[in-house]
């Protein structure tokens, strides 16, 4: 064999057929991380709080739970501090590489956004980043607890008249990715914004491109997209 020929990346799930995808948002199907960040610094410092120690456990949850295990006197006003913060302040908000390219061919009735951020934050994101908001968008107000609980992708996949074990989640936290685990929903990591491992068993893809999806009549199928 060719030592200069590259075998094909592997397709995850390949040759598994989906009813629909449920994505999270932040650091699945966009990229936050330096408006959140600068978020939460500036209301770490102002409560004193260490900013990264903040910072390391925020991810993948719903602001008003960080609150909560922070231990703050009134986690629904300094959420709402939070939330006002990251929606004036979305510099730097882009779509992940590819995936403009990747949802163009998924039909608007088989996927969802299932985000732990509220609505409003979520459509201030989406619009700065150009992602079009879809029928179905499941935010922090839909549900009583937010992940690793499965109760929002069990709901996303409501929404979309499917069961969450017929549909397959695009994650990028360890809470995002069990509260798949826990409504029976298969799962796909995207680590565009990790810098180190992420930690799961779960299949993995850095971002969307060479990624694409075929729409069948027996559900969503993954491939790989044709090299123009």
């Amino acid at each position: 064999m060719n030592s200069s020929t590259t075998a094909p990346a592997a397709i995850p799930h390949d040759g598994r057929h989906f009813a629909a995808f449920l994505f999270d948002m932040d650091g699945t199907l966009i990229t936050s991380i330096d408006s959140a960040n600068r978020a939460w610094t500036s209301w770490s410092l102002m409560r004193g709080f260490d900013p990264a120690h903040v910072i390391s456990i925020m991810h993948g949850v719903r602001t008003v739970e960080t609150m909560k295990a922070l231990g703050v006197a009134d986690p629904v006003a300094e959420a709402a501090w939070i939330t006002r913060r990251e929606i004036e302040d979305t510099d730097g908000v882009e779509a992940i590489p590819g995936v403009f390219a990747f949802l163009a061919n998924v039909p608007k009735e088989r996927w969802a956004i299932v985000t732990s951020a509220s609505r409003a934050l979520a459509e201030a994101r989406l619009r700065r980043a150009g992602i079009a908001i879809p029928p179905v968008l499941v935010t922090s107000e839909d549900v009583e607890r937010g992940k690793p609980d499965p109760a929002c992708f069990l709901l996303g996949a409501e929404r979309l008249g499917v069961d969450a074990s017929d549909c397959l989640v695009f994650e990028d936290t360890l809470a995002g990715l069990g509260a798949a685990d826990a409504a029976g929903a298969a799962s796909l990591a995207i680590t565009f914004t990790h810098h180190d491992p992420i930690g799961t068993v779960h299949p993995a893809i850095y971002d969307y491109k060479g990624l694409t999806v075929a729409a069948k009549a027996e559900g969503l199928l993954l491939t790989r997209a044709m090299p123009r």
